[in-house]
């Protein structure tokens, strides 16, 4: 059996998702990078292996529990453990009003941002509670929506604040099999997710206006999840925010 770090990152080909693998292959692991488009896993996959890093590219959808069940299958077929999860992957709807989303679009972030987690979260505790050495750690994306949300964004908040349950009742569970749970809040990342916040008019505001709001690098989020998972089993960050300094979070409305 290997005694290499194996890591699954979900979201792995592009934005945060990237980030992180590239800053968990810095600090030594073999990084799963798990996401819808090949390609862009295996754009990931080159960037880490020209500073020497390790992974491998598995193209699963995080809404079909069949193709989460792959991967975390393919995982251990491959490597024989794993010691860290990154549920990263995770998708809004349109902003509209609250009576006009449709049931559809409620269920697809639903699907993704809330039941995904909860799978991968499932099959990671069922091989870190039963490998040697014992346990591992799962860290959840939860973002500021977590905290606080935009206007029209009740889908991806509702998904978002359900996360921070699902990180406190697994960082519970996980004690008796020595799995650390944290989650790490990120506000206004330059991903392309967040294009919009830099180009036209913006983002909408609280107070009906749209204005252009400060980005952060990407890396930084990749450093401080890196961070997260350097720490010995016997010690956890639950939360951490990290945030473009002068983004309109405290205060925000």
């Amino acid at each position: 059996m290997t005694t290499q770090k194996i890591a699954i990152v979900t979201g792995a080909g592009t934005g945060v998702g990237r980030a992180a693998s590239l800053a968990l292959m810095k600090i030594g692991y073999t990084v799963v990078l798990a996401g819808r488009r090949l390609n862009m896993l295996e754009e990931t996959q080159k960037l880490g292996a020209d500073t020497g890093g390790k992974s491998l590219a598995v193209s699963s959808d995080m809404a079909d529990p069949a193709s989460i069940a792959a991967l975390f299958a393919r995982t251990m077929e491959k490597y024989g453990r794993l010691d860290l999860l990154f549920n990263n992957a995770g998708m809004g709807t349109p902003a509209m009003p609250f009576e006009d989303l449709k049931l559809d679009q409620w269920q697809a972030v639903v699907d993704t941002n809330l039941t995904a987690p909860f799978l991968c979260t499932q099959h990671a505790f069922r091989i870190m509670k039963d490998q040697t050495p014992r346990g591992g750690r799962i860290i959840n994306n939860g973002s500021i929506s977590a905290h606080a949300p935009r206007p029209f964004s009740s889908a991806y908040t509702s998904t978002k604040h359900a996360i921070t349950g699902l990180t406190k009742a697994t960082n519970l569970d996980g004690r008796a099999y020595d799995i650390a749970v944290g989650q790490i809040d990120i506000g206004n990342a330059a991903t392309p997710m967040t294009d919009r916040m830099v180009n036209g008019p913006g983002v909408l505001q609280p107070d009906g206006t749209s204005k252009q709001e400060p980005r952060m690098d990407a890396k930084a989020v990749g450093d401080a999840v890196a961070y997260m998972a350097g720490l010995p089993l016997d010690a956890n960050v639950l939360f951490m925010t990290v945030m473009a300094t002068k983004m309109p979070f405290v205060g925000r409305g």
